[in-house]
């Protein structure tokens, strides 16, 4: 593996300008590659300069090594050509937002940088393949002013579920933080954490578990 720039990193770039706020001003070529250095440690190592010191000359090498690859993984997994470039500039903006969470102990920078390409690829097919909501739908009727037992139920509720949170493994309270409070995507957090989307799902799966089981006991 080396580090020359294919054709593509000079035509890419002007292809997704709305990156500029965290690429102006960067180089757009490599560095001459050293023979003593391999190639995963200078990507960890203009990682990590990016993560502590927001670097944008290091995020401009990352960029120029790490997006032709991303395009070319999202392309082979059946992304189409519409948004292709789009979903490039999505990672490569997560990788400047999430350096700081990458851990050389636990991968290689690439793997890392492939599990969030990914997982957007993920988010995008999720989303294109929201349904519309139905008008019809009972959840979106209107319905009628509550009475003061309903009010009363509800607060109980609410009181339960809380307490029903608080008792739960601490992992799992800060999944459904980042899933319902902070509105994160399941793989955001995967990112976000560190985790494998698999543990993620996991998590929010059990704590489900165990806050249905609490609903359950409050209705009996």
């Amino acid at each position: 593996m080396s580090f020359d720039n294919t054709q593509e990193v000079a035509t890419f770039r002007p292809e997704i300008p709305e990156i500029n706020r965290y690429i102006s001003g960067m180089p757009s070529h490599q560095p001459p590659a050293a023979s003593t250095v391999n190639d995963d440690d200078r990507l960890a190592r203009w990682l990590s300069s990016v993560a502590v010191n927001r670097d944008k000359t290091s995020f401009g090498y990352l960029f120029d090594y790490l997006a032709p690859k991303i395009k070319g993984f999202l392309r082979k997994n059946g992304t189409s050509e519409v948004v292709l470039d789009d979903l490039t500039q999505e990672v490569m903006i997560k990788i400047w937002r999430y350096a700081k969470h990458f851990d050389q102990k636990k991968g290689k920078v690439t793997t890392w940088v492939f599990t969030i390409a990914r997982n957007a690829r993920i988010d995008l097919i999720r989303k294109e393949n929201r349904p519309e909501p139905d008008i019809n739908d009972p959840v979106l009727v209107n319905k009628p002013p509550r009475t003061s037992d309903d009010i009363l139920f509800a607060k109980q509720t609410s009181t339960r579920i809380s307490e029903a949170i608080d008792e739960l493994p601490h992992e799992q309270q800060q999944i459904l933080k980042y899933a319902f409070f902070e509105e994160k995507s399941h793989a955001e957090i995967a990112a976000h954490t560190g985790l494998p989307l698999g543990t993620v799902k996991s998590r929010i799966r059990l704590a489900f578990q165990r806050l249905k089981k609490t609903l359950t006991e409050l209705n009996t």
